[in-house]
């Protein structure tokens, strides 16, 4: 049995009692006639048959995806109904009237009948529309959910490998030059991989987590660079539970360490801050920031550009451009001394519970 909807029941059931009480004040300007008995009749047979086809295709949809059966079935009850709510509300029209011939036996009942088929038909032809409408709507966007569901997976799909093979590049250094430390950064890397990579993975991850990722790849990093590379994480406790898609603030450490610090004999360091800020439309932007007091954008590199359109942020921009369309941004901005700041910026959306 389908969900039952109390306000679409009584939008219908309103729906139709407006409507009869159009046909009764049509009848009331055509014909002699008190108005008041044209509205009884009128809403006595309307929502009579409106009652009986309403629950009548509750009760026949059982586990349908469209409310409302279809073939012979939806044709028999919209007659059913017809007919109950033409005998019906006849027979209460009559009660109020104190007509002591019933509506079947005097000259206006064919009048009637073909107003109550007419009717009666249309609405039913008219909720029918709407819910049909509605059902497709809903399917259309669960595959346009599925859809960016997908392409989300796909683009995080490529994304890992690039980490994956800068990370090998530079196990491969330490292996011809310091071989402990190339030990301790293969056992990273193995602890790294069964946190991120075991099992399968869902769109959206709560920030704590993109941070506690970034934490375990921060010190894998550390591993190689040594006093080289250090780093603070900012997250505030309000922010720990939003939801953002895995991997979106790794690219940008990786290009600040790879362009940004490498490039320089003392290192640097980097400093990834989430906060919030007001929206241009009222509502509120979460803002991930990665700083890095590195080399800065003047230094050249063939993997990006000031820009920013080397493969792990042309990435980045393309996963917040499929979640938030134009609201989703990346910016790199140089710093005024050194160093490159690179800025997330989308509507911040709470965890639902």
């Amino acid at each position: 049995m389908p969900h039952f909807n109390p306000p679409a029941f009584a939008r219908h059931g309103l729906v139709t009692a407006v409507f009869s009480c159009l046909i009764a004040l049509a009848l009331a300007l055509s014909r002699r006639g008190a108005w008041d008995v044209h509205l009884v009749y009128s809403l006595a047979i309307g929502l009579t048959s409106w009652l009986a086809i309403e629950l009548g295709r509750w009760w026949l949809c059982g586990t349908d995806d469209i409310p409302w059966p279809v073939g012979w079935r939806g044709i028999a009850l919209v007659v059913c109904g017809i007919s109950a709510g033409f005998v019906l509300g006849s027979a209460i029209g009559d009660a109020y009237s104190g007509s002591s011939q019933g509506l079947l036996q005097r000259h206006d009942a064919v009048t009637t009948l073909v107003i109550t088929v007419v009717a009666s038909t249309a609405i039913s032809f008219f909720f029918y529309s709407r819910g049909k409408a509605a059902h497709l709507q809903a399917r259309m966007a669960q595959a346009q959910r599925d859809a960016t569901e997908a392409r989300l997976k796909l683009l995080e799909a490529q994304l890992e490998p690039h980490m994956m093979f800068n990370t090998l590049a530079n196990l491969r250094v330490l292996i011809a030059t310091d071989p402990p430390r190339a030990q301790a950064m293969l056992d990273h890397l193995i602890a790294y991989l069964r946190a991120t990579l075991g099992g399968a993975r869902a769109t959206l991850h709560p920030l704590v987590d993109e941070f506690a990722r970034l934490t375990d790849y921060l010190e894998l990093m550390a591993v190689r660079m040594g006093p080289r590379l250090g780093y603070t994480l900012e997250l505030p406790d309000t922010l720990r539970e939003v939801p953002v898609p895995p991997l979106l603030l790794q690219p940008l450490v990786e290009n600040a360490i790879r362009h940004g610090l490498e490039p320089q004999v003392k290192g640097g360091h980097i400093t990834v801050r989430a906060s919030t800020r007001p929206g241009d439309d009222g509502g509120t932007l979460l803002v991930l920031e990665v700083h890095d007091t590195g080399a800065g954008l003047k230094t050249p590199a063939p993997a990006v550009t000031a820009s920013g359109t080397g493969f792990g942020l042309a990435q980045v921009r393309e996963r917040l451009a499929t979640l938030h369309g134009t609201q989703g941004t990346l910016e790199l901005i140089a710093a005024s001394a050194s160093g490159t700041s690179a800025f997330i910026t989308f509507p911040l959306k709470l965890a639902t519970p």
